[in-house]
């Protein structure tokens, strides 16, 4: 795959997001919004939003955050706290812009981030649960080590050329963007624990054993921080990427537990109007 203009754009505040619509829309079912990676892109998603709408039935939203892919680009370098910034100020009106009525986010890494931070920050009914393919929830050593080799990757071998097939103009926006946020010394710090208390929805975690940007700590503290109901995937012979490393079991986890979820809202539904 290479790198080629998304299918639609969506514009939040005069920038222009790349995306792409996979099955029903809003009116129609439910929707899982999907946010990538820190190096990630709508593309290279590859064929995961596709197989996750004939899994599921529900219509599915997959766009480049900003500086990513062929969204628009975004000025360096990023603050410490994009990923704030990206849930509480981009996704609220993100998801009234596609007209997001009942679902899941689904991210992946920094995407996971983004999307438990937007749960437990900003209060919105119509985000029924979460799926989290590894997530951080803070700053481990192995992280700033892999995060570091990545960097000696790009400078020195064929990262940058492998990445501009997914990036485009935007491959410097979105490796140092990412990368030099995560390594600087502020960032050490960083945590987001505390929004895990807040969120009221049940999240699925799933997280490879061979992951080199986090160990299994980071399930371990969501199990022992969340009130709301925490299910959690380890998945034997997986890296970072559990959608692309263990593609048919992630996807049975992730469409089992979004059957069980939908299944419950329905039924609460149907209560309700009885």
């Amino acid at each position: 795959m290479t790198y080629k203009p998304a299918d639609s754009f969506v514009e939040i505040d005069g920038v222009r997001l790349s995306c792409r619509w996979i099955g029903p829309r809003p009116e129609s079912a439910p929707t899982i919004v999907m946010l990538h990676e820190g190096l990630g892109s709508l593309e290279l998603w590859r064929d995961f939003p596709e197989r996750l709408a004939q899994a599921t039935g529900c219509g599915v939203f997959a766009y480049s955050r900003r500086g990513y892919g062929a969204s628009d680009p975004v000025p360096l370098p990023r603050p410490l706290t994009y990923m704030e910034d990206e849930a509480c100020q981009v996704m609220p009106k993100l998801l009234d812009a596609i007209g997001f009525r009942r679902g899941v986010l689904l991210g992946h890494s920094d995407g996971a981030s983004i999307a438990a931070i937007y749960a437990g920050s900003i209060e919105d009914h119509r985000v029924r649960g979460l799926v989290l393919y590894a997530p951080h929830f803070f700053v481990e050593d192995i992280s700033v080590q892999s995060i570091a080799a990545a960097k000696t990757a790009y400078e020195t071998g064929d990262l940058k050329q492998r990445l501009a097939k997914y990036h485009g103009a935007n491959v410097e926006c979105a490796f140092r963007g990412w990368n030099e946020a995560w390594l600087a010394p502020g960032f050490r710090d960083w945590n987001i624990l505390d929004c895990l208390d807040y969120i009221r929805v049940p999240i699925l975690i799933v997280q490879g054993e061979d992951d080199q940007y986090g160990t299994l700590e980071q399930l371990r503290a969501a199990e022992q921080q969340a009130t709301c109901p925490v299910e959690t995937v380890v998945l034997a012979d997986c890296g970072h990427a559990p959608q692309s490393d263990q593609p048919g079991r992630t996807l049975e986890e992730t469409a089992s537990f979004l059957g069980h979820l939908m299944h419950v809202h329905a039924e609460a539904d149907r209560l309700a109007v009885e």
